[in-house]
């Protein structure tokens, strides 16, 4: 990790530094900073124009290990510093060799380089010529990289989780997290002794950043999604690079709130390019390819939960807050008024606009009736809870699990959305209950 003084200043400080190394003669040094000062002026060329030398087949194809990669760059960081800036420009001569799409490694070796005869004054200290050549370009690595190196410098502590995942079942082998703040997807195992954080990964959201609200805005939605399917990266342009994983949104929360749009995917990067800058995407969220097939290698459909955050909340997974203590109160009472077949004690737990595919309360009441008489007796197996609190006055459960009646070896998986909010008194209402498998 890199000190607790702003990196920033450490990193400008260290580059500075590096343009009072000594060559071993002036004359040595004259004959150099030619050289040196030309590759600095295309650093940012040379980023931009890496995918380029990519798809022409002029240079090595990347390594296959994306975190590898990054914890590559975070290392030239420290050793900038740390003021070890040879030793720096040594990783970064191998990083980019490596990884000659990877833009912002491109963008610090040429600093390292030009930092050897001249002050760098910023990240891709390039002439302002070279900056018009390329627009924006320049501002979203230098993004990237404030967002890199916050995200790693701010890794939860040791046990910490969201709060969101109030309780994951067997069946959800893994989650996934994005926190929008920190550009960065969280992805974790569920074992026996609870989830555990197995990686995370820098990703990119929305061209106009997060809270999507119609379609075509260009912005990632907020709230709790579900792995839906896989898409084989053959069928795909490559625009989303090593395939794709679409999520349910809109979600019933989203419909009811009257969010439109559709085709939202967790999916890679063109194979040109080792990452897009951190709002890049239509509204999907985007990360390296060779993340995306590590997270391929984990994900299943329906089960895998994806909770999308303008920033995550991290919490001992032991302690209960009185959100959740109220809704589990609640489920309880719902279960427990249909387990003993009462219609009207089982009905007070829907809110007055429930809505299920179409159908409405009126109609709900017939169905749960029709339950109750086929099955007095049935057990709820595989539960997960996930909690997501819009606001402070607004909050909402996803539930999911199987309904299997007394002697049989399972039943329905269905999922419910309850609702806590001045529409429901500020007490906790299903308003959507369905047949997802």
């Amino acid at each position: 990790m890199l000190p607790d003084l702003c990196w920033q200043r450490c990193l400008l400080a260290a580059l500075a530094v590096v343009c009072l190394i000594v060559f071993s003669s002036p004359a040595q040094a004259k004959q150099k900073k030619q050289k040196k000062r030309a590759v600095a002026t295309v650093a940012l060329a040379s980023a931009a124009a890496a995918p380029t030398l990519v798809r022409a087949g002029k240079t090595k194809a990347p390594a296959p290990n994306g975190l590898q990669a990054e914890a590559r760059l975070i290392q030239i960081y420290q050793l900038i510093g740390q003021s070890k800036t040879r030793e720096a420009l040594k990783l970064a001569d191998k990083l980019v060799l490596d990884h000659p799409n990877f833009a912002l490694a491109q963008l610090v070796h040429g600093d390292l380089l030009a930092a050897q005869t001249q002050p760098v004054r910023a990240l891709g200290d390039v002439p302002e010529a070279t900056v018009r050549a390329a627009p924006g370009v320049l501002t979203d690595l230098r993004e990237e990289s404030l967002l890199r190196i916050r995200a790693l410098r701010e890794k939860p502590a040791a046990g910490m989780l969201p709060s969101n995942f109030v309780r994951l079942s067997a069946r959800n082998k893994h989650a996934i997290a994005v926190d929008a703040s920190r550009a960065r997807l969280y992805l974790f195992e569920n074992t026996a002794q609870g989830l555990r954080l197995v990686a995370d990964y820098y990703a990119s959201v929305g061209k106009m950043g997060i809270e999507k609200n119609v379609e075509g805005d260009l912005k990632t939605p907020l709230g709790i999604y579900f792995v839906t399917n896989t898409l084989d990266p053959n069928s795909l342009k490559d625009l989303y690079g090593a395939g794709a994983l679409p999520i349910n949104y809109p979600n019933p929360y989203d419909i009811r709130r009257g969010k439109t749009g559709s085709g939202i995917w967790l999916h890679g990067v063109p194979q040109a390019q080792f990452a897009r800058a951190p709002k890049a995407t239509d509204g999907c969220v985007a990360v390296s390819n060779p993340d995306l097939q590590d997270i391929l290698k984990r994900v299943e459909i329906r089960t895998t939960p994806v909770v999308i955050l303008p920033k995550l909340e991290w919490v001992n997974p032991a302690q209960t807050n009185a959100d959740t203590a109220a809704f589990d109160r609640a489920f309880s009472s719902w279960r427990s008024a249909k387990a003993a077949g009462g219609l009207d004690a089982a009905m007070v737990h829907y809110s007055p606009d429930f809505d299920s595919y179409g159908k409405k309360l009126a109609e709900w009441r017939g169905v749960i009736s029709s339950e109750i008489a086929k099955k007095r007796s049935s057990e709820l197996k595989d539960v997960s809870v996930l909690h997501w609190a819009e606001s402070p006055s607004s909050a909402t459960m996803v539930i999911t699990f199987s309904e299997v009646p007394t002697g049989a070896v399972s039943g329905p998986t269905k999922r419910q959305y309850w609702l806590r909010s001045a529409a429901t008194s500020n007490q906790w209402k299903i308003f959507f209950e369905g047949i997802i498998g």
